[in-house]
């Protein structure tokens, strides 16, 4: 038997929803639709929900499970599953009335606007067009993407969501469109996206929507000339001058620390711990010695390009990747402990020509700990999964692996560990009330555990986990990276 929570609605009797909680025996591959079936049939509950096709094409049976977005003909159930109505107002039930949305479309009249004859249209639109517009057109309006991201959940925020920037980027693409596209895009929220990641791990057509459509028209602003953001340019000016996104007035990390010791090991500092994090750089090489291993920190070093890539500014960052490829040529593996500088150095670099063998610290170190050596630490510690690590490069059970082995660590997770912070994608800097509410969102989660700790592997996210924790009154709980809390169990 398991237990299965599901929102119930009902406009006659109810002022808002509520979760009732069912027991079903759980049959093999069961789906959440097989589940709601199942219910009805023993509590005659007549939950209302809508299905069609079954075979996730027409996506009229989106639901949220867990606080995700998916389709309940396609999603496994789970023992203590939540199943909630998408995001838009609740007619009953699991259903909802998305005409908001559909006004929206209307709105922008999201439908091809030309005014070429029929043959010109036939070959008006190249190749390379269509492959543009094939990798946002296959969507299947489930609404998940919607319904999931972090940023059209923040009241305040004026974000059309990835939804919408999808299929702006769909008619942006077409040559044929006479629309101004990117002033739509823009004006919708276009550098709202903190490029988590949440609506492509949602999808169940694997739309890309921050990657191809976001970034890309990002991309487009930036050599039209209606982009970065103010905030932005600043990050350009400052790689053009020191090779870093940030400025500093101190000794960099890569001063600081022995250079080079002979391993076939190396160090991607990143931006952030070179110049303004760099006790977290010493403590990865004396935790790594604990271990009996040893790191090049090589010198000439530049930032992975991660902040111009996020920001549209596209035009230096082959020239970053190359300079890069050539520092790190002869090693075998390079570790990082920035999640948002190893996500970019695995899935953006080889585009760009540059296939170096990168590990996160948690995945390299995860096997090579001497738990014999750790002393206990008396915390309790909760932990957030950064989006670059976590969707970006698919680790999260190391992390956890690594915090448990630290003796009178107590771990209890928050109930959304992987929900975005609201550090990256540029709205740090250029969004930063956006990055407070999701935050403070995130704060407040991490009190609800009473950690003494919020444990992260990301510089950015740790700061930005920092500032919401200090608005919500929360200067008790520390923001640490994971080698902070493994270097205590060292001292």
């Amino acid at each position: 038997m398991i237990k299965i929570y599901v929102s119930r609605f009902n406009s006659e009797t109810d002022t808002e929803p509520h979760l009732e909680c069912y027991e079903i025996e759980q049959t093999p591959n069961m789906k959440v639709l097989d589940a709601l079936q199942a219910i009805n049939e023993k509590y005659e509950a007549d939950i209302s929900f809508q299905s069609s096709c079954r075979a996730g094409q027409c996506g009229s049976c989106g639901i949220l499970f867990n606080g995700n977005g998916a389709l309940a003909c396609q999603k496994e159930i789970k023992n203590g599953a939540i199943i909630e109505p998408l995001n838009f107002p609740v007619v009953k039930d699991l259903i909802v009335d998305k005409s908001s949305i559909e006004a929206k479309v209307k709105e922008l009249e999201l439908s091809l606007q030309c005014n070429h004859t029929s043959d010109e249209l036939d070959t008006n639109i190249s190749k390379e067009d269509s492959k543009e517009t094939k990798k946002v057109r296959s969507c299947i309006e489930c609404y998940s993407c919607y319904s999931t991201c972090p940023v059209v959940n923040i009241a305040t925020a004026e974000f059309g969501g990835p939804y919408l920037m999808r299929y702006i980027r769909k008619f942006e693409t077409d040559s044929r469109d006479n629309y101004d596209r990117l002033k739509e895009a823009i004006d919708e929220g276009l550098y709202n996206c903190t490029s988590c990641g949440k609506c492509l791990a949602v999808c169940p057509k694997n739309i890309n929507t921050f990657g191809d459509a976001i970034e890309k028209m990002r991309a487009i602003a930036v050599a039209n000339g209606s982009g970065p953001l103010p905030e932005h340019v600043g990050f350009k000016e400052n790689i053009l001058e020191t090779g870093r996104s940030i400025k500093t007035d101190n000794p960099s990390f890569i001063e600081e620390v022995e250079n080079y010791t002979g391993s076939k090991i190396a160090f991607f500092t990143g931006c952030m711990v070179d110049y303004k994090f760099s006790e977290t750089g010493h403590k990865l090489v004396k935790i790594l010695k604990e271990n009996g291993i040893d790191i090049d920190v090589p010198e000439g070093q530049v930032c992975c390009g991660s902040p111009l890539l996020r920001t549209g500014q596209t035009d230096i960052v082959q020239n970053l990747v190359d300079i890069n490829k050539e520092v790190f040529k002869d090693y075998d593996t390079i570790i990082t402990i920035c999640s948002g500088c190893g996500a970019t150095l695995k899935n953006n670099h080889p585009e760009l020509g540059s296939k170096l063998n990168v590990m996160d610290i948690s995945e390299f170190l995860v096997d090579k700990i001497d738990t014999s050596k750790l002393k206990p630490v008396d915390m309790k510690v909760t932990y957030h999964d950064p989006c670059h690590l976590g969707r970006g490069q698919g680790i999260k059970d190391q992390p956890r692996e690594i915090i448990e082995m630290i003796p009178s660590v107590e771990f209890e997770e928050m109930l959304y560990p992987c929900q975005c912070c609201g550090a990256g994608g540029g709205i740090k800097s250029g969004r930063p009330e956006i990055a407070m509410d999701l935050s403070k969102s995130k704060a407040k989660m991490i009190k609800d555990t009473g950690a003494d700790a919020v444990i992260t592997i990301c510089p950015f996210c740790k700061l930005n986990l920092r500032d919401g924790l200090d608005a919500m009154d929360c200067g008790n709980i520390e923001s640490l990276h994971i080698l902070e809390l493994l270097d205590k169990a060292y001292e």
